[in-house]
């Protein structure tokens, strides 16, 4: 089993840089994202942030496919080896010097970097000393034993999707919405379903409908907003409805130095309120930590 398992290497490992690779060169957020990165401030420039992660993103496409072919040279494999280590280096740089700063590791989220790119980048580095080993191609080891090598295949890619950058969005958040809904959300404390300006929310308890744009737009005009936007570091990531009131999620980062870490910012704010309606609407923040879901803070 250990022999399948390193034969499939080269494949799983091409499922990792290929899917990051094509994000990072062909993505429309990358141009986006760049300036947000740990990169940009290492080079001082967003645009050239953007230029390197799409040449870098071209250097992934390569190697997987370099890593799909058979396996006549070890040097797909040390390369990924070195892109591996690269990577553990720069992610080392971004936690000290930008703490706050996503890595730009797949060009499709802007959360600041956890202990999950680590883990991905130590994957590539282990993973390339062992496609770099390889001697017979996956396929042939894949054809001999076709069940085995389907379920390795497959619990690779789930622990890969569980070191993903998406998790909050695809299967975490799910379950965290549930934990609010179940245990209180940030409004819990309110007991009622007024709106913010102290009338209730309409003859049959639901709100007009507005636009999230506009509910962003009142929010960051807000001075909840000003006092808690130090820890928010990413655009809207997420929203829901509930009871009346808009959540309105973020990425940030709690703490500084040695003690920052990643945490999501969730904003609680009148769903039928907008600028024509109102001008100060009272918002609840919650703070919670992005790894355990833990609550970090609560303020009105």
């Amino acid at each position: 089993m250990s022999a399948l398992v390193c034969v499939l290497v080269p494949l799983v490992l091409a499922g990792v840089l290929g899917p990051a690779g094509a994000g990072k060169l062909f993505g429309r957020g990358t141009a986006r994202q760049a300036p947000r990165t740990a990169l940009a401030r290492l080079l001082r420039d967003g645009g050239r942030a953007a230029l390197v992660l799409r040449a870098l993103g071209a250097v992934e496409l390569l190697l997987a496919a370099a890593l799909l072919a058979p396996p006549a040279t070890p040097l797909p494999g040390a390369a990924a080896a070195l892109l591996g280590a690269a990577f553990l280096g720069y992610l080392g740089y971004a936690r000290t010097a930008a703490p706050g700063s996503s890595c730009g590791c797949t060009a499709r989220q802007d959360a600041p970097l956890t202990w999950r790119a680590f883990a991905r980048a130590a994957v590539v580095l282990a993973g390339g000393v062992v496609a770099a080993l390889a001697q017979q191609p996956w396929w042939t080891a894949a054809a001999r034993r076709p069940a085995a090598a389907l379920c390795l295949v497959l619990a690779a890619a789930a622990v890969l999707t569980a070191l993903s950058a998406d998790p909050d969005r695809r299967w975490r958040m799910p379950l965290r919405r549930l934990r609010l809904r179940i245990a209180g959300h940030p409004l819990a404390a309110t007991g009622n379903r007024l709106a913010v300006t102290g009338h209730p929310l309409g003859a049959t308890g639901t709100p007009a409908a507005v636009p999230v744009a506009a509910t962003v737009e009142l929010l960051e005009r807000s001075r909840a907003w000003q006092s808690a936007s130090r820890v928010v570091r990413s655009a809207l990531l997420d929203h829901w409805d509930d009871g009346g009131w808009r959540i309105l999620q973020f990425a940030g980062v709690h703490g500084g130095g040695t003690a920052a870490r990643p945490v999501l910012v969730l904003f609680a704010v009148d769903a039928a309120a907008s600028l024509d309606t109102v001008r100060e609407p009272a918002v609840r923040v919650s703070v919670i930590d992005a790894d355990s879901g833990a609550p970090v803070m609560a303020t009105a």
